[in-house]
C-alpha cells in the first residue's frame, strides 16, 4: 500500500493521534501532569545528585537530591518515604520535579514560572518595613510579605527576622520588580490536607492533643492541627472559673475531648473537664448525709449561700439556716463570699445533683473538743457563781443546826 492512498489531512491526523497516544502511554493511568501540579511521590532511590521517585505514572520522576538535605547538609529522608513535589517539565520521558524553587542561580524567569505554576520559593526574612517584611528570594531578588501573610497567627517581628521559610508568590509584576509573597498560603495548604484526614477520622467524644491559640473572657481557642475550635469557659473545669488566664495560657498544650463537630459551618467545640475525674462521683461516698465538712462561700443569692466543698461539689446553705434562728433579709448580713465555714450535709439529691447544708453550730463544735481543750476562765461571772454557791451552803448548814 502506497502513501498515495492517504491525503495530507489523514497523515496529519495520524501523526496527531500517535503523539497523543505516546503522551498517554507515558502518563499511564494517573492524572495528566501539568507544570505546577502538586503530587504525593514515593522515594525509590537516592543518589549523590539525583533522587528517583514513584509518581504514579509510567515514567519515573527525578528530583535533585539537594532538596532532600536538612540544614546540616544531611539527607533527611529514606527510600520508601513519601514527599510532596511539584511537576516542572517532561523531557525524553523523564519527569522533572521540585519541592521548591531555590538556589542563588535562580532568576526572575524561574520566579515568574513559580508564580504561574504555584510552586513555592525559598526566602529569607531580611527586615521589617512598613506593613510587613522585606524577603530575599533566590537570585538576590527582593519581595514583600505583609504581616498578615507571615503565619496563621501574628508573631513578634523580632522573632521572624532572619528566618528562612517557603513562600508562595501571590503577585509578580513589572518584570520582577514588584513581587508579593505569602508564607501563610503554604500553611493553609498543609492545614487543608490535615483537615481532609481529620474529616475521615475525627469523632465526637474523642480525646485529642491541642494548643491554646487565643484566650477570651468566654473561653479559649484550641488548635488540634488542621482545625481550631472553642473551649468554652464552662467546659474548662468542674469548678467555677472566674479568670481563665489563671488556668490557661497561649501556646499551652493540653488534651481535650471533642464536644461538637460541625463541618458545614466550620464550628468545633472542646471540653477540658471531660478529660478529668468528675468530683461529683464522691457524693454519697466521701460526702455523706450527716457528715461535717469545711467549705468556702462561693456566691450569694437572695435565697441563700452556695458553699463549695471542693471544685465541682457545691451545696446550698438556705437563708433559713442562717442567722442563728433570727430572721435575716439577705445572706450577706451573715456571711460573705470567700468566707470559710464548717457545714453539715442535711440532704442529698443525686438525680438533681443538689446538696442541702446547715451551719455546724458552736455546741456541736464543743462536743468535738475534749474537756482539757476547753478554755478555763476566772472572770467575775464565775467568781460570783462560786460565792453564791458558798453562801447557799452556809445557809443550809445553819438551818440544820436549828
Amino acid at each position: 500500500m502506497s502513501d498515495e492512498n492517504f491525503s495530507d489531512d489523514e497523515m496529519n491526523e495520524d501523526e496527531g493521534s500517535f503523539a497523543e497516544m505516546f503522551e498517554a502511554s507515558l502518563a499511564g493511568v494517573g492524572e495528566p501532569l501539568v507544570p505546577g501540579k502538586k503530587i504525593a511521590a514515593t522515594i525509590l532511590q537516592i543518589g549523590a545528585d539525583w533522587c528517583f521517585l514513584d509518581v504514579g505514572q509510567k515514567g519515573e520522576g527525578v528530583l535533585s537530591t539537594a532538596e532532600l538535605l536538612n540544614a546540616d547538609g544531611e539527607v533527611q529522608y529514606s527510600v520508601g518515604d513519601e514527599i510532596s513535589a511539584y511537576f516542572l517539565s517532561r523531557s525524553g520521558g523523564e519527569l522533572r520535579f521540585t519541592t521548591k524553587i531555590g538556589g542563588s542561580g535562580s532568576g526572575t524567569e524561574q520566579l515568574e514560572n513559580a508564580y504561574q505554576s504555584g510552586i513555592p520559593v525559598d526566602g529569607t526574612i531580611e527586615k521589617e518595613i512598613k506593613g510587613g517584611f522585606e524577603v530575599k528570594l533566590p537570585g538576590n531578588i527582593r519581595a514583600f510579605c505583609p504581616f498578615s501573610q507571615t503565619g496563621l497567627r501574628l508573631a513578634e517581628p523580632a522573632d521572624l527576622i532572619g528566618q528562612s521559610l517557603p513562600f508562595k508568590i501571590s503577585q509578580f509584576s513589572e518584570r520582577g520588580r514588584n513581587i508579593v509573597v505569602s508564607h501563610r498560603a503554604i500553611l493553609d495548604e498543609e492545614r487543608e490536607q490535615l483537615r481532609v484526614g481529620l474529616r475521615e477520622t475525627l469523632k465526637e467524644g474523642m480525646v485529642v492533643k491541642g494548643t491554646v491559640t487565643n484566650i477570651r473572657d468566654f473561653g479559649a481557642f484550641v488548635d488540634i492541627g488542621g482545625i481550631e475550635g472553642l473551649l468554652p469557659i464552662s467546659e474548662i473545669s468542674y469548678g467555677r472559673v472566674e479568670d481563665i488566664k489563671k488556668i490557661l495560657s497561649v501556646e499551652q498544650e493540653l488534651e481535650v475531648a471533642i464536644k461538637k463537630i460541625d463541618w458545614d459551618n466550620n464550628k468545633f467545640s472542646f471540653s477540658l473537664r471531660e478529660t478529668q475525674a468528675n468530683p461529683w462521683n464522691k457524693v454519697g461516698s466521701v460526702y455523706k448525709v450527716g457528715g461535717s465538712y469545711p467549705g468556702k462561700v462561693s456566691r450569694l443569692a437572695q435565697f441563700g449561700a452556695f458553699v463549695t466543698l471542693e471544685d465541682g461539689v457545691d451545696g446550698l446553705l438556705h437563708i433559713s439556716k442562717l442567722g442563728d434562728g433570727q430572721r435575716i433579709r439577705h445572706p450577706q448580713d451573715v456571711v460573705s463570699v470567700g468566707q470559710q465555714l464548717n457545714v453539715i450535709i442535711e440532704n442529698i439529691d443525686l438525680n438533681e445533683r443538689r446538696i442541702g447544708l446547715a451551719i455546724k453550730s458552736g455546741n456541736e463544735e464543743q462536743l468535738d473538743t475534749s474537756y482539757t481543750e476547753q478554755p478555763t476562765t476566772s472572770g467575775l461571772g464565775t467568781l460570783g457563781d462560786l460565792l453564791k454557791a458558798s453562801q447557799q451552803k452556809r445557809e443550809r448548814k445553819g438551818k440544820k443546826k436549828r
